[in-house]
């Protein structure tokens, strides 16, 4: 398949290898893996459009902790390799939620329920305005220089925190050797 990636029966072959292994996997996610690798060979990558993951009723149901794990994922890491390790705590007064998050070793972090001693950015902000950054409506700097979000210390992180974030292509590869 790697040497002729043109020949369609060496691919179909190998679909139905990957078709067995997924078929014997006891791990969802080896088994989804190999069953979708087997469906890329015979078929090709997936074409048409793409869901849009990030809509508002996806947003408000996803609770503040779940947006900060979000982010965390959506960070390209080698973007991030340069910025400092940055201390955040975040606060909803309304609800009383607050959020520790670290920015350390290019990884986004948060731990809730809990505040850093000696943080460089502390954020608070209503959940009404959180909403807006989470459906990109707004950017925290402009919310913050609206002073519709109290901020004290290191705001330009947060700028250059969100330059990290990408937006995944979900036409990828599964397996080595699909496209």
């Amino acid at each position: 398949v790697h040497a002729e990636p043109g020949n369609q029966a060496a691919k179909d072959l190998l679909a139905d290898i990957w078709e067995q292994i997924g078929y014997q996997q006891e791990n969802p996610g080896l088994r989804n893996s190999f069953l979708a690798g087997a469906f890329e060979l015979r078929s090709g990558i997936p074409e048409g459009n793409t869901v849009n993951t990030i809509s508002a009723d996806l947003i408000s149901a996803m609770g503040t902790t779940l947006f900060l794990d979000f982010l965390g994922v959506q960070m390209d890491s080698r973007k991030a390799e340069s910025l400092p390790a940055t201390k955040i705590n975040l606060t909803t007064p309304e609800n009383g939620e607050k959020f520790a998050i670290e920015l350390s070793n290019a990884t986004l972090t948060n731990i809730e329920g809990y505040l850093h001693d000696d943080p460089d950015l502390e954020v608070s902000m209503e959940l009404s305005e959180l909403f807006k950054v989470m459906s990109g409506q707004m950017r925290f700097a402009d919310l913050i220089n609206q002073g519709l979000v109290e901020a004290e210390g290191e705001t330009l992180i947060l700028d250059q925190i969100a330059a990290t974030f990408v937006a995944f292509d979900p036409k990828f590869e599964v397996l080595p050797g699909t496209k």
